[in-house]
């Protein structure tokens, strides 16, 4: 219950005990000027203080409580609405927009103060934000320099060495590669909430993209013996760039595969759903527990299934793949039933959208 109807309530009920207040004050003093006039007179007559005291309710009191209800709740209402705006600015606001700032009445009242501090909050959450960003852009970029430097004498010394010496660099190289792929993540990320990408759009027809995602995932599933199928692949286009729409799609393919089962299979469909193209694919994985289901686009976030040493990942992928989806105006989703089959919705805006 919002505090507009607490107060309006708790304000209905102060003016009914009121009106009560009245008419009891109202008997009493008709019956009381009743006994003196029919004492001076003296007569008896029937007593009607209850029938003046009715009387003057229905004719004051409850038109003058009606009119203070809604008088009430007309101030109520004005005087809550800043508060109203107040929530809706502060609901708008996230890690992306930390630099806008909330409206202020600038009446100098209790709210105007307290949209001041919430500001003044903003501000310092941005300026951390912002010194986190470029902490990890610059840590990134010092860290490629030296990854390409280890990756390029590791391969050297890798053509030279013996067998046995060959074994111990190809691990070491595979963590080298690890690592930049990590960097080349976090760039990526990092640069994406700082605003410095821009998606170079291109109308293109996304059944192709699909089509080669197939067959991409047909090769990644081969040493897995993972078998893929295409389903329903519905001919669209959509305006994208084409490198990250790619990427996306062989990043889903690819977790797809590595988080299955032994002899599992990968299912992959694209259909038009009104306006948008729907792209589905499933795996028969060990699936999500329902208590990370909400984490998984979460940076770094590996469920238990992926702390097995034999899949390769960093936990960057997921993240990746909802920061190109929204960048194309679209939603992804992940439902999963753990032991049974684990799908991934994607939700691109078709090109001939109307309504864009």
């Amino acid at each position: 219950m919002t505090i507009r109807a607490k107060l309006t309530m708790w304000y209905a009920a102060i003016l009914f005990v009121s009106v009560l207040l009245i008419t009891g004050f109202a008997h009493q003093e008709f019956a009381h000027e009743e006994k003196l006039i029919n004492r001076s007179a003296g007569r008896i007559v029937e007593n009607d203080a209850w029938e003046d005291a009715f009387d003057v309710t229905m004719t004051c009191a409850v038109p003058a409580a009606v009119i203070g209800l809604i008088g009430g709740w007309f101030l109520m209402r004005k005087a809550l609405a800043p508060v109203a705006a107040l929530t809706e600015a502060a609901a708008r606001i996230n890690e992306g927009n930390l630099c806008d700032q909330l409206p202020a009445t600038g009446n100098g009242d209790e709210l105007d103060r307290l949209t001041k501090v919430f500001n003044a909050m903003l501000a310092r959450l941005d300026n951390s934000f912002q010194r986190i960003r470029e902490f990890t852009l610059h840590a990134s970029h010092e860290l490629k320099t030296p990854l390409t430097v280890m990756h390029g004498e590791l391969e050297t010394a890798l053509q030279e060495n013996n067998p046995e010496t060959r074994e111990r660099i190809a691990s070491q190289l595979d963590e080298v590669q690890r690592l930049s792929k990590i960097v080349d993540g976090l760039s990526l990320l990092t640069k994406a909430d700082a605003g410095l990408i821009s998606l170079k759009r291109e109308p293109l027809r996304l059944d192709e993209l699909v089509r080669d995602c197939f067959a991409d995932a047909q090769i990644l599933g081969t040493p897995f013996h993972v078998k893929t199928d295409l389903g329903q692949c519905d001919e669209i286009s959509i305006s994208g760039e084409r490198h990250r729409l790619r990427q996306l799609l062989l990043n889903l393919t690819d977790n797809a595969v590595k988080y299955n089962q032994p002899q599992g299979s990968v299912a992959i469909d694209l259909r038009r759903a009104g306006n948008f193209a729907e792209i589905q694919i499933a795996n028969t994985g060990p699936g999500i527990s329902p208590e990370i289901q909400n984490r998984v686009f979460d940076r770094f976030f590996r469920g238990d299934a992926s702390h097995n040493n034999s899949i390769d990942g960093c936990g960057l992928g997921l993240s990746i793949s909802q920061w190109i989806v929204t960048a194309h105006g679209g939603t992804i989703q992940i439902a999963s039933r753990p032991g049974k089959i684990t799908t991934v919705t994607v939700r691109l805006p078709i090109a001939n959208d109307p309504a864009r």
